[in-house]
């Protein structure tokens, strides 16, 4: 893979899961080269550069001498290296040397040719630091980015003017994390979907809605192309049951439409992320100066945004859930049990369904909006965009799980309405019915959801 190349959602998450030759090409080399060149230049003169000869944060006003520029290196790494709890695993680790890589190649950063060549080797040997959890506010990744920094470096690794920043002054981590969020979140909902699909066909839900005349009247994000999926997916319906369904069933080429746009806004926001250079202080010209790039304010807002708008379509999954058990709406016999009297037949995974939903209500309350002032309050508002990273990643299991009661409840209504599906909708209740019986006998369901989640996850 050319370092050069841009790197899209999927190509960085495939390279911090296997192995990836990055190709270095001399135009890369030559950039570092000169960018180096003006750091050493202003390493050896007498202005005040934020970062090379000056201290961080609260101590801005105190200036190094040339002398003290190579051994301070050591000691920004050391002094802001307290990040703290367990470890976000070596996926992440791999991530944030990854980016670290393509954003130096750049040349803005000022990296010196030994430090790069370093981490390229670093990369090519499957290196991935140990990245603490918790220490970022979303105003670059300091903390964590020094721990991090201290795994690369080791005891022998001598840091020249500048690689210190270099190392510890960038948002790679936040990259890394909300890579990983995205895809899971984006591969939870494509599970969800199919389920969509087959609860539709159990449900015998009325798809007028989904007419593409209807659909035109109003331009909604992804509304139109939600329909059309829906529409092509369920085909032909014949004559509809009812005259008009729950909302949960009827709205949901805009609400899914809703989802669909609120993720690839988010996906666009981190892709500028990954292939832009978010340092401080970078190399322009002959200067060093300053830049407010390492704060990522709307990558905060679009991943809040694809919380909210998942959480939204959570709350719809669990109503078709509870609609589909329903004798009245569904027309199928009460809790689709086949046997009837005393059995429970599938409502008990409607307290499940409940527990599920409730975790995603509380991974989509926003945390973007209330970062402490720090460091002498000069740094005085952030974003919280890792924070908002991480509850998105971990709304994504939820979600699947809470798609395989969907789909599992909508596989039995499919069996007990005994009605023909459209080609998706009946190979995915196939899939199902290979893993999971049809329910008659009340039994644990508990492996059931998982086995459906599985099926879906191959769908999504």
């Amino acid at each position: 893979m050319k370092l050069d190349d841009p790197f899209d959602l999927t190509a960085f998450n495939a390279a911090m899961d296997t192995p990836v030759r990055l190709e270095v090409f001399p135009a890369i080399h030559r950039r570092i080269a000169e960018a180096r060149g003006v750091v050493e230049a202003l390493a050896a003169g007498d202005a005040p550069v934020y970062g090379l000869n000056t201290g961080l944060g609260g101590n801005l006003a105190h200036r190094l001498s040339p002398g003290e520029v190579a051994a301070f290196q050591r000691q920004i790494v050391a002094g802001r290296a307290t990040a703290t709890v367990g470890s976000l695993g070596a996926r992440i680790g791999r991530g944030w040397l990854l980016y670290r890589l393509l954003s130096a190649a750049k040349g803005t950063s000022g990296i010196s040719p030994a430090l790069f060549e370093h981490l390229l080797a670093l990369w090519e040997a499957g290196f991935a630091p140990a990245i603490p959890e918790y220490g970022s506010i979303g105003a670059g990744d300091l903390t964590q980015n020094a721990c991090a920094a201290m795994e690369v470096i080791g005891e022998d690794f001598e840091l020249q003017p500048k690689d210190a920043m270099v190392l510890v002054n960038h948002g790679g981590v936040t990259v890394a994390v909300t890579a990983d969020a995205l895809w899971r979140a984006r591969r939870a909902f494509g599970g969800a979907k199919h389920a969509v699909l087959l609860a539709m066909a159990g449900y015998g839900a009325n798809r007028g809605v989904l007419e593409p005349e209807l659909v035109a009247l109003r331009d909604a994000p992804g509304q139109a192309g939600a329909a059309t999926w829906l529409r092509e997916g369920l085909g032909d319906a014949g004559e509809p049951r009812r005259i008009q369904e729950a909302l949960s069933f009827r709205t949901l080429a805009p609400v899914m439409g809703a989802v669909e746009d609120a993720l690839e806004r988010a996906i666009a926001v981190w892709e500028a992320e990954v292939n832009g250079v978010s340092d401080s202080p970078v190399v322009m010209g002959d200067a060093m100066p300053s830049t407010a790039n390492f704060s990522n304010p709307a990558l905060a807002l679009a991943l809040e945004g694809a919380a909210l708008a998942l959480a939204m379509a959570a709350n719809a999954s669990v109503q078709r859930i509870m609609r589909m058990m329903d004798p009245a709406l569904s027309g199928l016999p009460r809790y689709l049990s086949p046997v009837g009297g005393g059995a429970a037949g599938m409502v008990p995974v409607q307290k499940v369904a409940g527990s599920l939903l409730a975790e995603i209500r509380h991974c989509a309350l926003p945390v973007a909006f209330d970062a402490p002032p720090v460091s002498d309050a000069v740094e005085d508002v952030a974003p919280n965009t890792q924070a908002a990273a991480r509850k998105l990643g971990r709304m994504a299991g939820p979600l699947r799980l809470l798609a395989g009661i969907e789909g599992m409840v909508a596989a039995q209504a499919v069996d007990l309405r005994g009605e023909a599906a459209a080609p998706l909708p009946a190979q995915l209740h196939g899939a199902i019915r290979k893993r999971v019986a049809m329910l008659h006998e009340d039994r644990p369901l508990g492996g059931d959801i998982e086995a459906v989640a599985g099926v879906l996850d191959e769908f999504g």
